[in-house]
């Protein structure tokens, strides 16, 4: 009998092939030289693509194994086209950990805001808006960054139905923006939590002599009454484990006419943990949750008043927050490595792509104790806010 072997550039070729054929039904090509295709550095990348998935894509983009001109329109056509089901690790000891283990439990809350928020105030600065608002902006009727998120911010506040003297609980307030704001403009007192210790001492100087307080807290150990709430790009690191229990203590904290808003990036399905390149590089022990789970975890707790998706807003947030990123590089590189420009520019990219192709959706969701009365009208559609 003969044996036949193949050369390593013959199995690397078929390997290239199997790739580009995935490639093909989303209009990439390899080395091609349109702004979306790929530029490969290093043959072993297609090994590497198919037997690990879309942690290798991440990993090796870091790497340096190849390169793109146009990330976010590159991740557009792989999500929209759903060929990176062919090249996703969701391996079961993944699965596996996420149903066994509470990931999100009180003693594992704060590892995001040591890993993620607490990279360093400057790198926010340099690419959030004067606020450091990071979470999604409202473009309705905004041309730029600063614009979108006052308009958010107000978005918020008229759902709220805001009257002077409230007490506001802000669940994940961030580097305070927000709470500052709102003390500001709508004259209510305000009591902002975040899991980031960096983020409340900056806060707290943002927000010297106003009525607002800052805590290092996690929302499981609130238990005081508040005429309105809300969160604001927080819910992500919540868990599905978690939602029953987050809804509870919204509900025991907000008084009996109040009204809550949740601020969250949505997905179409449910799943029980992130993409794993995001969870290992970005945000630990992250979820994005599904209309599904999170209406599961408010029923019988709360009334639903209005759901809201402006999903598309997002791809402009993480489009402008990239570029404020880019041009202040010059002012971080003393701070972070060249690695670190890799690493978080795929993020923030591959993100843009994945609301532009509607596998992300961001939704705000305001729900009562009761229900409002007639006297207390909720505007329903999207121009009357």
């Amino acid at each position: 009998m003969v044996l036949l072997k193949h050369s390593p550039s013959s199995v690397n070729s078929h390997l290239q092939e199997t790739v580009q054929a995935l490639l093909n039904a989303v209009d990439v090509q390899i080395n091609g030289d349109r702004p979306w295709d790929i530029q490969v550095r290093n043959e072993q990348l297609y090994a590497r693509l198919l037997s690990e998935g879309s942690m290798a894509a991440g990993e090796s983009y870091v790497d340096g194994w190849w390169n793109c001109n146009q990330l976010d329109e590159l991740f557009y056509r792989v999500l929209r086209g759903d060929i990176n089901n062919s090249l996703k690790s969701w391996n079961y000891l993944h699965i596996l950990q996420a149903k066994l283990f509470n990931l999100q439990s009180l003693q594992n809350a704060f590892k995001v805001g040591k890993y993620h928020y607490d990279l360093g105030n400057l790198l926010y600065q340099c690419m959030l808006d004067r606020r450091m608002i990071y979470s999604c902006g409202y473009w309705k009727n905004a041309s730029t960054l600063e614009e979108a998120q006052t308009a958010k911010i107000d978005l918020i506040a008229r759902k709220l139905n805001l009257q002077s003297g409230m007490r506001v609980l802000d669940i994940g307030c961030g580097w305070g923006g927000t709470a500052k704001y709102l003390a500001e403009r709508y004259q209510v007192e305000v009591v902002g939590i975040t899991i980031s210790q960096e983020q409340r001492e900056f806060a707290q100087q943002l927000c010297q002599g106003l009525p607002v307080e800052i805590r290092l807290q996690d929302y499981r150990d609130l238990n005081e009454p508040f005429d309105r709430i809300f969160s604001v790009g927080m819910f992500e690191h919540v868990g599905y484990k978690n939602y029953h229990t987050y809804f509870e203590c919204v509900r025991r904290c907000l008084k009996e006419n109040g009204r809550f808003l949740l601020h969250t990036i949505g997905t179409n399905k449910s799943y029980l943990r992130s993409d794993p390149w995001i969870e290992r590089y970005i945000f630990p022990n992250s979820m994005i949750p599904s209309a599904k789970q999170i209406a599961t975890a408010f029923e019988g707790l709360m009334v639903l008043e209005d759901w809201h998706n402006f999903g598309t807003d997002y791809d402009k947030t993480l489009m402008h927050w990239f570029q404020n990123f880019r041009q202040n590089w010059e002012r971080l590189k003393d701070h972070y490595s060249d690695r670190f420009y890799r690493l978080w520019t795929y993020y923030l990219l591959s993100c843009a792509g994945s609301f532009r192709a509607r596998k992300n959706q961001l939704w705000q969701i305001l729900l009562t104790p009761k229900g409002t009365l007639k006297n207390d009208r909720i505007n329903r559609f999207d121009d009357e806010f």
